[in-house]
């Protein structure tokens, strides 16, 4: 054997034993149950294997404008007062259809430079438009308004993934779902909660704090009547829960008098973990960033004697009086558990949501139907197998077991290749492996067969090899390479289960690529090295 092919046997032997570790990794004990562990731990199984949730959510985008054009209304009504321009009314005209239109009344003819100013400096996401009456419509561009939506689904997406991965969900999909808009595709393998866990993505956990005006009040008549039916202006009638009730009792609903202004919001938070107040009940403890530390002091400075209030998500938490001025710490006690103080303060660190989330689409798959796809899978991949390798042995005789060689070789590839990277395998994933199989034996079928054209042609063996390979290179890589295009193409635009097929595939194609021209032409030219001169080749 010559120095070149014995190179070459020790490059496959090398790359055999590399892949076969990507399969097991390093077992914590040799049995069947501690190798079948191995596998499981480095190739992890999709939904439809080992049984989870999935879940089509859609992202309500036109509460993301509806923030945005409070804040816009804001922003004017704060300019305008500085700028001293008078105006009858702000309001949003139709803030469900069109939530992005803001419509301002009775502004004076002569300040409209003035107003304009504002727009186009402060709200260069907007344009004004004026109207009958001195009134003027400022509306978000149409680019703005879409970039908006966009980007609420993008932040959606990472604020539901920080909170997938903080509970420790295992190879979850997480992604835009393009059948839908505004759609995202959750999946969760091995899911033994679900309803927690939607709990917790669909909490927008939106914290606020804010003044409190008044209250508590049975009703929101109440509020309407101690006020003379007209509330001050910039505040808002807010629910919450009187005073003894907990999270868990019906009927303690209260009704508070709020401000519409933040003096802090979850945007200002640095941090937030599960703690004790001051009577050793569950609360979370929050620290706010830098400047939310300042806006935090110099609110309170202003309003120490006054009421605070915790707000999340739209409804009182707790209401306290500022006896001194705070900066950066704060405690919310809302009468919790511990698992809810562990939850919330999770979604406070990983963000609000920037819209609210509906579910459009929920189904279970359980591990039993999981694992009666595994083994329906597998049994039909091993049949597949077998029934390949024996007919390679039965058409091509000794040149069968070359084949059969290669084949097995590039199964233990292709696993290894998902165990080093972490991928995911689905069922239509094992229908992947058994077409890489289909393309290893094709790429086989290629080369064995113009090595007997050219053994027909008069050729000698090792010359009739070397045409064979030569000339069915440019086939093999051609097809390859279309394929490879092709399940690329699956994976960018595809979802879960397409992704897993197309991932295998690939990862199958490349792996034939080495078998079944580098590991079969050093297993043929090896068997040639053992013959004598003029002796047939069997194939």
């Amino acid at each position: 054997m010559n120095k070149t092919l014995t190179w070459k046997l020790v490059i496959i032997i090398g790359i055999l034993i590399l892949f076969v570790c990507g399969i097991f990794g390093i077992p914590k004990e040799w049995s069947g149950k501690g190798l079948l562990a191995s596998i499981t731990d480095r190739i992890h199984l999709g939904l439809d294997l080992k049984g989870g949730t999935h879940l089509i959510l859609q992202v309500q985008v036109n509460d993301a404008v509806n923030v945005d054009s409070d804040n816009a209304i804001a922003r004017l009504k704060e300019d305008m007062r500085a700028r001293k321009i008078n105006y009858a009314d702000i309001t949003k005209s139709d803030p469900v259809n069109h939530p992005d239109q803001v419509v301002i009344k009775g502004v004076p003819p002569d300040q409209t430079s003035d107003f304009k100013s504002i727009v186009s400096d402060r709200l260069p996401e907007y344009d004004a438009t004026s109207g009958v009456e001195n009134s003027w419509s400022v509306a978000m561009k149409a680019q703005s308004l879409a970039e908006l939506k966009n980007r609420a689904v993008s932040q959606a997406i990472e604020t539901i993934r920080n909170r997938i991965d903080q509970l420790g969900v295992s190879e979850p999909t997480i992604q835009e779902h393009g059948l839908g808009q505004y759609q995202i595709l959750v999946q969760l393998p091995g899911v033994d909660d679900p309803a927690r866990v939607k709990e917790i993505m669909q909490s927008t956990a939106m914290l606020e704090i804010k003044q409190a005006l008044g209250g508590p009040y049975s009703s929101e008549q109440q509020v309407l009547q101690e006020h003379n039916g007209v509330l001050p202006p910039d505040a808002v009638i807010m629910p919450g829960r009187s005073i003894g009730a907990t999270r868990d009792t019906e009927g303690g609903e209260a009704w508070y008098l709020i401000s519409r202004a933040s003096a802090v919001t979850g945007r200002d938070l640095r941090t937030a973990e599960p703690s004790r107040d001051e009577n050793g009940q569950p609360a979370v403890r929050f620290v706010l960033s830098g400047e939310g530390g300042r806006k935090f002091y110099s609110f309170t400075s202003a309003h120490v004697g006054d009421n605070l209030a915790v707000v999340l998500d739209n409804k009182v938490q707790e209401v306290a009086v500022i006896k001194e001025a705070i900066r950066d710490t704060g405690v919310i006690n809302g009468r919790f558990t511990e698992q809810q103080t562990r939850d919330l303060a999770m979604v406070l660190r990983s963000g609000a949501l920037p819209a609210s989330i509906k579910y459009l689409e929920e189904r279970t798959v359980g591990p039993s139907l999981g694992a009666d796809s595994i083994r329906s899978g597998v049994r039909a991949a091993v049949v597949g197998m077998l029934a390949v390798l024996i007919f390679m042995l039965i058409y091509y005789r000794w040149a069968g077991v070359n084949a059969d060689i290669a084949l097995i070789l590039n199964l233990i590839i292709l696993l290894g290749f998902m165990g080093y990277f972490g991928a995911v395998l689905t069922l239509p994933g094992i229908a992947g492996v058994i077409l890489t199989v289909g393309m290893g034996v094709d790429s086989n079928v290629l080369i064995f067969e113009r090595i007997r054209e050219e053994l027909r042609n008069g050729k000698t063996p090792p010359s009739a090899v070397e045409q064979g390979f030569g000339h069915a290179w440019i086939t093999i890589v051609d097809t390859h390479v279309t394929t490879i295009v092709s399940a690329a193409i699956l994976f960018i635009f595809g979802t879960g289960p397409v992704r897993g097929f197309a991932t295998t595939l690939v990862f199958g194609l490349a792996a034939n690529l080495f078998t079944a021209v580098f590991v079969s032409r050093v297993i043929f030219d090896w068997v040639l090295t053992r013959k004598q001169r003029g002796e047939a080749l069997s194939i």
